[in-house]
C-alpha cells in the first residue's frame, strides 16, 4: 500500500501544470546561455583569462562543454530551490485546501506512511528536476562544444581539471547538489503540514532561504557560531568536487549538516502531521 501511495502521490505531481514550469524555466534558462555562449562565449572567456596570460599560455579549446556546465550550476542551481517548492510545498497543504486529505484519511494507511509517501514523491520531483538540468547543462553543452580539460576559478587562483578527472567530479557534484534540493523540498513539505492554502509555504520557503543567506554571507562576529549550521551554507558545496587539492573533509561535512536538517524536519512534519486536524 506504501508504494502504490508514493506511486499515486507522484502521479498527482506529474497531473499538475505548475510541475512542468521548472522543466520550462530551465530549458529556456540553458537555451539562452548556450546560445549566448555559442555567439559570444570566447569574449567571455578571454575576460576571466586575461589576468592569467602575462605568466600562462593556454592550449586547446578552453570554452567546452564542461566548462558550459560548470558555468551553467553555478548561475542556476541557487534558483533551483524556488522551483522545487513551487510544487512540493503544496503537497500537503493544495490538498487541506481541496478537502481530498479526508477521502485519503479512508484508505488503509497510516498518517506515517502518508506523509512519507509525500516525501520520497517529492524526492523523485526534485531528481527529476536535477537531471533535466544536467542533461541541459551537460549533454547538450557537449553537443554543442565538445569536451575538454576544465578551467575553474576559486578563491585560491586558477584549478585546470583534466577532461579523464571531471566524471566523478561532475557526479559527485549533482549528488551534493540533490542533497541540498532535497532539503528544500523536505523544508517546503513540512511546512505545508503546518498550512492549509499553498502559497504560504512556498512563500515561507523563499523567506526563510532569503534569511539564512543573509545572515550566512554578512561578515559579521556574532554569527561565526551559527553560520556552518545553516543549510543555506552548504548549498553551494557541490562546488567542493571541482577544488584541488580535495577538500573530502568540507564534503562531508556539508553532506552531514544536510542530512541532519532533512532527518529534523521529516520528524517534525510526521509529528504535526499526525496531529493535524484534516477530518473538519
Amino acid at each position: 500500500m506504501f508504494w502504490k501511495s508514493t506511486y499515486n502521490e507522484f502521479i498527482k505531481i506529474a497531473a499538475k501544470p505548475r510541475s512542468y514550469i521548472g522543466l520550462a524555466a530551465i530549458s529556456a534558462l540553458v537555451s539562452v546561455i548556450l546560445f549566448a555562449m555559442k555567439v559570444d562565449g570566447k569574449t567571455y572567456i578571454s575576460f576571466i583569462t586575461s589576468s592569467f596570460e602575462q605568466t600562462l599560455t593556454f592550449e586547446g579549446d578552453i570554452l567546452n562543454g564542461d566548462l558550459i556546465a560548470f558555468i551553467i550550476l553555478q548561475m542556476l542551481i541557487i534558483h533551483v530551490p524556488l522551483l522545487v517548492a513551487l510544487v512540493t510545498g503544496d503537497l500537503v497543504s493544495g490538498e487541506a485546501a481541496m478537502g481530498s486529505l479526508r477521502m485519503l484519511a479512508t484508505k488503509p494507511i497510516s498518517r506515517s506512511s502518508l506523509l512519507m509517501s509525500k516525501f520520497l514523491a517529492g524526492g523523485a520531483y526534485t531528481l527529476v528536476i536535477l537531471l533535466w538540468l544536467g542533461f541541459m547543462a551537460l549533454g547538450v553543452g557537449h553537443i554543442l562544444f565538445g569536451s575538454g580539460d576544465l578551467m575553474v576559478l576559486n578563491s585560491d587562483g586558477l584549478v585546470i581539471l583534466q577532461n579523464s578527472d571531471l566524471a566523478w567530479r561532475f557526479m559527485g557534484g549533482f549528488g551534493v547538489a540533490y542533497l541540498a534540493l532535497l532539503t528544500i523540498a523536505t523544508l517546503s513539505i513540512t511546512l505545508s503540514c503546518f498550512s492549509d492554502n499553498s502559497i504560504g509555504p512556498i512563500v515561507t520557503t523563499m523567506a526563510i532561504i532569503l534569511f539564512f543567506t543573509i545572515i550566512g554571507t554578512l561578515d559579521v562576529p556574532v554569527f561565526d557560531n551559527i553560520r556552518p549550521f545553516l543549510f543555506t551554507s552548504h548549498m553551494i558545496a557541490w562546488r567542493s568536487f571541482f577544488e584541488e587539492p580535495f577538500p573530502i573533509e568540507t564534503i562531508q561535512q556539508s553532506v552531514i549538516i544536510l542530512v541532519v536538517h532533512i532527518v529534523v524536519l521529516i520528524g517534525v512534519a510526521l509529528f504535526k502531521f499526525n496531529k493535524k486536524d484534516i477530518l473538519s
